[in-house]
């Protein structure tokens, strides 16, 4: 991940700044998951994906970029990613195993893509099927750094979640600096905070591990996990995988707010790519981030539109203005297009070739189309069944539920607006107005959201809470319709769209918080000798604490290895399945189905092998039943194992050329496969493997 960093931060100088160090790391593992994801496609090795960052890294090498003193003012951004890494890397390497709650889902998308990196990827618990009805990307992101570094999944597995958090952290940082002068370090709790509920449920006398669940349930029949809760619970899942992608775009919007005007024609066209190249992954690691991140898209386009060249404009003005001057300046473009024909039309708004990104309107129009152009065979290849449809929500959430989740950041934000609330006590009506309709919670969210909007010298993290807020309210009056049915048809919504409403929220309450002490302290300095003794306490908390968090995990290891639990709970297994992940090629295997979050699947799961059917609710949600394969896969995968006249016929049937017998197939069924004539590959420990003869 260094090497690919080093290889792009050159390139980011004079387009980022003070900032290309920390942004060169996420953007260059973008800018490598684009490259390998295409080699996928084309079915070239994923090594190939190297070549450009050799090219750019020896170019950038013979042209001297890599000197100390270059490199000497960086340091700050490599402690803080290996800060977090290492404390991240502490909690998986007693937490290792891949043994419960969605692991063995991801590991077998992992797995799956490792083993054969293709586009699609092939399901593992879908014999004959890809992961066209998933989105897939975070998986490959590691599952190719995984392939071109020679670290097995089931390593790469406990090392995708310290990448995401040291990630997230060194770019949080980056957006502090932004927001506040002083006191930026103060950002990076977002990733360490709890939500008001742990505390409050700390004080009920519950136990640490009930406490931590429960926090993320506050809310009856949905889902609120927060950041530190996803990375100690430990599934490498889109939702947390997403979320360094998530802080870079807030970065790059937030960047783009303050600088856009004193950036010329080529930096600005580098951001424009950045922006697009991370919006563009959205859809394909965690699709409900871009239907939160496309709107601000539009809004920061239409804010740099507002704002160009007006240096005497800074982020006051309100969004009905900027919509009039924005369409006024369509209007006055489309006038241009008519008198002038093409060429003239091109020449007064500043579009030409070599010179795009001097538009106003670069940003607003570049970075959609190049989003959706960067990953376009992923949208002619999806086959999912998606979202539904957008329905309203009948159940507002109870207030005390939602300060409970929310309510830290509410306060932070308030008690920065209490000289605005002081001053102008009338604004109260609005969401006083929404609370009367029944409400209440999202008149919580627009009280400081209303002063915000109205404030007078708006600044960055203004901006950013309005669009958290925002997102709050949203998921107060509707919600988007999917399979969980009428008893948990919010759990999606809050569940997702909670993540990102918790990281701008974080962000900007936290940035006014260090601008609040910053005033407070005024010209007050601590001495350097503190400020060491503070951050070596801190980062020894960050890397100890972890070891000895009494969390609750069925097994407790001193490694990465995600599958060494094996050994030790199901030896019988664990040699097995370390002797099928040496078959190489696309083979298929049949073993038994026993539901969603067991065991069962464990096969597939662990090697990426694709399985006639794995968890089969899980693919019920992705996929069309249309040939009413749900039924039937389950009921081949019982006919395989006990009529022997029928197995070789639908093993054939299904293209799988292994099947598997262990001691859940003989609690499962009345297994009679060696009486099907099918040659045995593997016998040992309990755990016979038959194979389909050429």
């Amino acid at each position: 991940m260094f090497f690919l960093q080093l290889a792009v931060w050159p390139y980011l100088k004079n387009s980022c700044r003070e900032f290309a160090y920390p942004v060169s790391f996420p953007s260059s593992i973008l800018f490598f998951t684009l490259i390998s994801w295409y080699c996928g496609l084309l079915r070239l090795p994923v090594h190939l994906a190297l070549a450009p960052f050799v090219i750019l890294f020896l170019y950038a090498a013979w042209r001297g970029e890599y000197t100390w003193d270059a490199l000497k003012g960086q340091g700050k951004w490599a402690f803080i990613f290996l800060l977090f890494f290492f404390s991240m890397i502490s909690v998986r390497f007693v937490n290792p195993s891949i043994s419960y709650a969605e692991k063995f889902m991801d590991h077998a998308f992992l797995a799956s893509i490792m083993r054969v990196p293709q586009v699609p990827p092939l399901d593992p618990w879908f014999l004959g099927g890809y992961l066209d009805v998933y989105y897939y990307l975070g998986y490959w992101i590691f599952g190719a750094l995984g392939i071109v570094s020679g670290v097995p999944s089931y390593i790469t597995f406990n090392l995708a979640l310290p990448t995401v958090l040291g990630l997230s952290a060194m770019t949080m940082y980056a957006i502090g600096q932004l927001l506040t002068k002083r006191y930026a370090f103060l950002t990076l709790a977002t990733f360490l905070l709890v939500n008001p509920s742990f505390i409050w449920q700390i004080i009920q006398g519950k136990t640490l591990g009930s406490v931590f669940w429960d926090s993320t349930r506050t809310i009856p029949n949905t889902i609120n996990e927060y950041p530190l809760f996803s990375f100690l619970w430990g599934d490498v899942h889109p939702h947390v995988i997403g979320i360094f992608n998530q802080v870079l775009f807030l970065f790059l919007m937030v960047y783009a707010w303050t600088r856009w005007n004193s950036l010329g024609p080529k930096d600005r066209m580098y951001i424009i790519l950045l922006s697009a190249m991370s919006l563009g992954s959205m859809p394909l690691i965690n699709t409900w981030d871009v239907i939160v991140y496309a709107p601000v898209t539009v809004l920061t386009g239409l804010i740099l539109w507002y704002h160009d060249g007006r240096t005497d404009a800074p982020l006051n003005a309100g969004i009905l203005e900027i919509l009039k001057v924005t369409s006024r300046r369509m209007k006055e473009g489309f006038i241009a297009h008519v008198r002038g024909g093409i060429r003239g039309s091109f020449r007064d708004l500043r579009i030409h070739p070599g010179c795009v990104a001097a538009s106003p309107f670069a940003f607003l129009v570049s970075v959609p189309v190049l989003a959706v152009l960067a990953y376009l065979p992923f949208y002619l290849q999806m086959n999912t069944r998606g979202v539904q449809g957008v329905g309203l929500v009948h159940t507002p959430t109870n207030p005390v539920d939602f300060l409970l989740v929310h309510g830290f950041f509410l306060f932070l934000i308030i008690i920065c607006l209490i000289s605005d609330i002081r001053d102008r006590p009338w604004l109260l009506v609005f969401p006083f107005a929404i609370a009367l309709i029944g409400y209440v919670a999202a008149a919580l969210a627009a009280l400081p959201l209303v002063y915000l909007a109205t404030r007078k010298g708006r600044s960055s993290a203004d901006i950013v809470a309005i669009l958290g807020l925002s997102i709050l309210i949203m998921c107060e009056v509707f919600y988007l319709v999917d399979n969980m049915g009428d008893t948990y048809y919010r759990m999606n919504t809050l569940f997702k769209f909670y993540i990102a409403a918790w990281l701008m929220m974080g962000a900007s309450s936290l940035a006014m918080l260090a601008r609040l002490l910053d005033r407070m302290t005024g010209t007050l300095s601590f001495p350097r000798w503190a400020s060491r003794v503070a951050l070596v306490a801190v980062s020894v908390a960050l890397l100890v604490i972890p070891l000895v968090l009494p969390l609750d995990s069925p097994y407790r290891g001193a490694s990465l290895d995600g599958l060494d639990y094996l050994n030790s709970a199901h030896p019988g297994d664990a040699e097995a399945v370390a002797f099928l992940r040496t078959i190489p090629g696309n083979i298929g295997i049949v073993e038994a189905e026993g539901g969603d979050y067991t065991y069962y699947s464990r096969v597939s799961s662990f090697t990426g092998i694709p399985a006639v059917i794995g968890w089969s609710f899980h693919e019920y949600m992705w996929r069309d039943e249309g040939d009413g394969w749900y039924g039937r896969r389950m009921a081949d995968v019982k006919t395989m194992y006990e009529q022997p006249d029928r197995t070789e016929s639908l093993m054939r049937t299904y293209n799988a050329t292994h099947i598997y017998v262990g001691e859940l197939e003989r609690e499962r069924y009345t297994v009679r496969v060696r009486d099907a004539g099918l040659p045995i590959l593997y016998d040992r420990g309990g755990v016979q493997i038959y194979s389909l003869p050429a």
